[in-house]
């Protein structure tokens, strides 16, 4: 039995022992005494299969109940079910440690102020630790004695008050989850808002840049346009000079065709 249950706590479990009885000759028999008991809701762990299937062979010395598939309201009645070793609860809740079998010494209504009992076990722990340290610098007791040593009752006071105070602490648990979901929301709120404040700001200043860009252009165009229109002097000395080139040579040429 304790091979069985390390092999089915192990992380890759084999396949359980009794696989092998589902054979296609256990299950028609499984069949058969279903239909032979006739109440489809009779427990068969509690029937005689042998008398009822005397005309048949090969019937297992265990029983075909086990054969059957897990009935689901009987999970859910009871509210939990084993896999591979472990139990599991049907509906994920924390379990008191009054539920886990524990002595539990605060209220288990989560909706009473729990503090001052956890304050009386923080200060019961304290005393039980000095009556500890007590105990054990006491001498021991005769070897006749059969009561037991007090370090040992002190132990195990101390066992049960860090049990409570860590139950009490596991039930916070769903509190410290939500208020972390909080805190990170509002940190990824906060980066957000910053971060869009740093691209409004780029923004600004990129429309800043452009309005200077736009301004530049217009006045380069306007000052172009201006000399355009209006011609410098060495432009003008330079044409009258070509046009009076023009007419010497023109003059010139003239006298010397006969």
């Amino acid at each position: 039995m304790d091979e069985e249950e390390a092999e089915l706590r192990s992380p890759f479990p084999s396949p359980p022992s009794h696989y092998n009885n589902y054979t296609s000759h256990n299950l028609k028999l499984l069949t058969l005494l279903r239909e032979r008991v006739g109440d489809q809701n009779a427990d068969l762990g509690i029937v005689n299969q042998h008398e009822l299937l005397s005309d048949q062979t090969d019937v297992p010395t265990w029983s075909l109940a086990q054969l059957e598939k897990p009935r689901v309201d009987w999970v859910l009645e009871e509210g939990h079910y084993s896999v591979f070793g472990d139990t599991w609860f049907v509906k994920e809740t924390i379990p008191s440690l009054a539920e886990l079998g524990g002595h539990q010494l605060y209220p288990p209504d989560p909706s009473v102020d729990r503090r001052p009992a956890l304050l009386a076990v923080l200060r019961s722990m304290l005393v039980t630790y000095s009556n500890l340290t007590n105990a054990i610098v006491a001498p021991p007791p005769p070897p006749s004695s059969s009561a037991q040593p007090e370090w040992q009752r002190q132990l195990e006071w101390i066992t049960i008050l860090a049990q409570n105070l860590m139950a009490a602490a596991n039930d916070l648990r769903p509190v410290q989850a939500r208020g972390n979901l909080e805190l990170m929301m509002q940190r990824q709120l906060e980066l957000r808002r910053e971060e869009t404040k740093n691209i409004h700001s780029q923004c600004d200043t990129l429309e800043a840049r452009l309005l200077e860009l736009r301004s530049s252009a217009q006045e380069m165009a306007g000052s172009d346009q201006r000399l355009i229109a209006k011609p410098s002097s060495s432009q003008v000395q330079t044409s009258t000079a070509k046009v009076n080139v023009s007419l010497e040579d023109m003059l010139r040429w003239a006298e010397e065709v006969p």
